[in-house]
């Protein structure tokens, strides 16, 4: 494998044999992430829905691999995608809340992250983001271009990307006006909704994302991260007018007697659907279908801030909570991959991987070797079809600091610990800064809904997540831990 350049030889220090190399006549492949915003487990036909249509993602998985032990980096955005871009897991990445943190700059990657677009860059693939940044501002050296993207377009501002019907995006550092007025709601810089709603960025970056497909057929293989806005809630436009789905037309729950914010739910998944399979078709018109490996995810649990029925979808599926719950259903999500003669089709990992593990997944197609010192582990022998050689993480570590500070812990694939401060609001008393939730332990194996707490009866896993709730947190300047 080729070694990376000094600006990154930092970091590889410490490289766990923990990635396996494709054979030697496998080319190194072009390599397309796309990341759903705010999609629950149960929100795919392949996982269970029963309600929404997902016909070309429930095709995905039949002709690749779906993953049913995959989690998401955080249960809310930016930390995800912090998580997912740097392989290294919510206790040690550089961004772990969706605000400014304790220094203001608590959103933002700096010069010395390392991310996947640079790692893939370093190793000959062009880079390019279609979508929703959330880790830097242009002006900050956590900005797109900044962070080892070659092309951007899209939002960099999570908030920003709230608004379905935008009146401007960027293009590289340079913004770019759209025809969508803009009724201002907030202090997020471009956050408000459209009443003339001409032009909708999810069309937008399927559009986008064929074209720079057809940019890149006959040079270098390419990288292309396209995280999407769909299904997340227009905020702004929920408190306004009680309704945050925001798509074109209903589609094919138009007649369906639902509330008009759960027929935006729907329609938004489905259309996102649509825009999928359009890719994957032009892949295969293009003649790169067999060259190409493409994910799809998710970067947390589903949201319950559109105004729609959360019930009638069940997007958890068989899980507990939400987004911003550290429960399985706020960062257990959707894995699926597919890449025609080389990940066998029809195929079920029930392993337990992480989206830290892209990193050193791309890095290993790219036949590069990644950093280390990460909590990234390549995942192309279950990809290859080679489960029994597939390395596993011994833990898995979660925080959540924006309600108090929530933490949980995966040990050995089954072992689930959470710790979920019953601290009150702000300001805290002495007394009450002494309290904090007592350990709860459940057996993911036996009970993946996290019914049953076990903590009572094995105090010494007890014991170990306590330990593991220290030592897996970094001490962070942006995100200090809350006083107990």
């Amino acid at each position: 494998m080729k070694h990376l350049s000094s600006a990154l030889l930092v970091l590889s220090v410490l490289l766990p044999a923990s990635s396996l190399p494709l054979p030697a006549a496998v080319e190194h492949p072009n390599i397309i992430f796309i990341l759903a915003d705010d999609l629950g487990y149960g929100d795919l036909g392949c996982y269970g829905q029963k309600v929404i249509q997902t016909p070309r993602l429930d095709r995905m998985a039949a002709e690749g691999m779906r993953f049913t032990r995959f989690y998401a980096g955080a249960t809310v955005c930016a930390p995800s995608r912090s998580v997912l871009m740097t392989g290294q897991h919510g206790g040690r990445t550089r961004v772990r809340g969706n605000g400014p943190g304790a220094t203001g700059r608590g959103q933002e990657l700096r010069a010395d992250d390392v991310t996947v677009a640079a790692v893939m860059r370093e190793a000959g693939y062009a880079t390019a983001l279609i979508g929703k940044w959330g880790l830097g501002e242009h002006s900050s050296p956590g900005g797109p271009l900044k962070q080892g993207f070659d092309f951007f377009f899209g939002y960099t501002d999570q908030v920003h990307a709230h608004n379905h019907f935008p009146d401007f995006l960027w293009r590289n550092d340079q913004r770019e006006e759209l025809p969508n007025d803009r009724v201002p709601v907030g202090q997020g810089r471009g956050a408000g909704y459209s009443t003339n709603r001409v032009a909708y960025a999810g069309d937008l970056f399927a559009a986008e994302a064929i074209k720079y497909v057809d940019s890149r057929l006959g040079g270098a293989p390419f990288f292309l991260y396209l995280p999407l806005v769909v299904p997340h809630a227009n905020n702004e436009r929920t408190r306004a007018l009680g309704d945050g789905s925001e798509v074109p037309d209903y589609g094919p729950y138009a007649e369906r007697p639902w509330s008009n914010p759960s027929k935006g739910y729907a329609a938004m998944i489905t259309r996102m659907d649509e825009q999928i399979g359009r890719l994957l078709d032009h892949l295969h018109t293009r003649g790169i279908d067999e060259r190409t490996i493409v994910f799809f995810s998710s970067d947390n649990g589903p949201h319950l801030e559109s105004g729609h029925d959360p019930a009638l979808f069940r997007s958890s599926g068989p899980l507990r909570g939400a987004k911003r719950d550290l429960t399985e259903g706020g960062i257990r999500v959707p894995l699926l991959a597919r890449w025609p003669g080389r990940v066998p089709a029809g195929t079920v990992s029930q392993g337990v991987a992480s989206a830290a593990d892209f990193l050193a997944t791309a890095s290993a197609l790219a036949g590069f070797d990644p950093p280390s010192r990460l909590n990234s582990i390549s995942l192309v022998p279950a990809l290859s079809g080679r489960e029994q050689e597939q390395p596993r993480h011994p833990v898995l570590y979660w925080e959540f600091l924006e309600r108090a500070f929530d933490q949980a812990v995966l040990m050995d694939g089954r072992w689930k610990a959470l710790r979920r401060p019953t601290l009150p609001s702000p300001p805290l008393t002495a007394e009450a800064k002494t309290r904090t939730g007592k350990i709860e332990l459940y057996d993911l194996e036996q009970d993946p809904g996290e019914m049953t707490n076990l903590a009572d009866q094995f105090p010494d896993r007890v014991a170990r997540a306590a330990s593991l709730f220290v030592s897996e947190r970094s001490q962070s300047v942006d995100w200090p831990e809350p006083e107990r």
